[in-house]
């Protein structure tokens, strides 16, 4: 394998290879084809969703070479002297291309004076410089730049194309993950390639052969044992309060991250209600779960007088909403484990 990191290595270099941003990917050949070519482009969307990935393409697309891109940090050069300097920048013809393009991530840590700066070249702009911003907080970039801008949202890829990626991304690097592997690097990588990506390096850098298991990924991301969550699930279907909230307490004990645990009770929950209310799902649950892990969770979902239903679910979901803003990590799933699993409740 290759020192270099796999999001990088695997980075897109053309648009045809960039993932689940289609909308955009379709608007911006659209535009470059017709010779629309704007001053300056806002791409917004949470981490790892391949903005800057975008954006370099971008410039490439309409002619710019490597001595005219400049990418800009604005955590670390965010004050109105380094705006001035890129001001002052812009107003040079580029080196070799017809654009000079300018790339600026996390533009919304610019300070208040540096957007004011900034904001009379987006006004202004000498035909040869085109800007591009990167922001995961569109809320805190200002009116008066937004307006400026041609806005493009990314949206956070789904876990089967993450999911997918990754199984493609381990064949490449001649690693065989597991569905259920892959699915869990997935779901860990909460939207994000490059996340994903990061997860998947992890993994095979300390898998001791050429096949990862999901025990390998459990280990190695500090993810709960499978057995551990279906333990949760079990106790919480046979309205077990003291069994189910045991196997919380465990999971502390082995410092799980809660919002981790959550997720797979949630991931496993709505599982085992589609089984049983849409049971054409099936394929797609045997393709994500291991034989054993499916074989629990369709054994749930016969069961008549299971306690689990859209009501229990919603009460789950609304625990793992709670769980970053709660002063005891594990206190919103316990309330919630209480609530499903008293003899009244639905």
């Amino acid at each position: 394998m290759s020192d270099l990191a796999l999001y990088r290595k695997y980075r897109p270099k053309k648009f045809d290879e960039v993932l689940g941003q289609e909308h955009v990917v379709a608007a911006l050949e659209g535009s470059i084809k017709k010779g629309n070519i704007a001053h300056a482009y806002l791409f917004s969307g949470t981490r790892g969703t391949g903005k800057t990935s975008v954006a370099r393409i971008l410039a490439r697309e309409i002619g710019c070479s490597a001595n005219d891109l400049y990418e800009i940090d604005a955590a670390s050069n965010r004050g109105i002297d380094d705006i001035r300097e890129l001001r002052e920048g812009v107003s040079t013809l580029p080196l070799e291309s017809k654009y000079k393009v300018y790339i600026i991530d996390e533009a919304h840590m610019l300070t208040k004076e540096a957007w004011n700066a900034l904001l009379k070249t987006l006004e202004e702009p000498p035909p040869h410089v085109v800007f591009i911003l990167a922001t995961t907080e569109l809320e805190k970039v200002p009116e008066t730049i937004v307006s400026r801008c041609q806005v493009y949202s990314f949206r956070k890829p789904s876990r089967e194309l993450l999911k997918n990626l990754v199984i493609r991304i381990a064949k490449a690097e001649g690693f065989m993950l597991e569905s259920a592997s892959a699915d869990l690097i997935a779901m860990l990588g909460d939207g994000s390639f490059r996340d994903a990506q990061g997860i998947l390096q992890k993994v095979i850098f300390s898998s001791k052969d050429k096949k990862v298991s999901i025990a390998e990924v459990e280990m190695v991301t500090g993810a709960p044992k499978a057995q551990l969550v279906n333990d949760c699930i079990a106790a919480m279907a046979k309205r077990d309060s003291a069994g189910a909230i045991a196997a919380v307490a465990r999971a502390v004990a082995d410092d799980i991250e809660m919002k981790t645990f959550m997720k797979l009770i949630l991931h496993k929950v709505r599982a085992v209600m589609l089984l049983r209310y849409a049971p054409e799902m099936e394929k797609q649950f045997t393709e994500q779960f291991g034989a054993e892990e499916f074989t629990f969770l369709k054994d749930l979902s016969r069961q008549s007088d299971v306690n689990i239903s859209s009501a229990v679910l919603y009460e789950l979901l609304g625990a793992y909403q709670e769980t970053g803003r709660s002063y005891i990590p594990q206190l919103p799933l316990e309330l919630a484990l209480v609530a499903v699993c008293a003899p009244e409740a639905t």
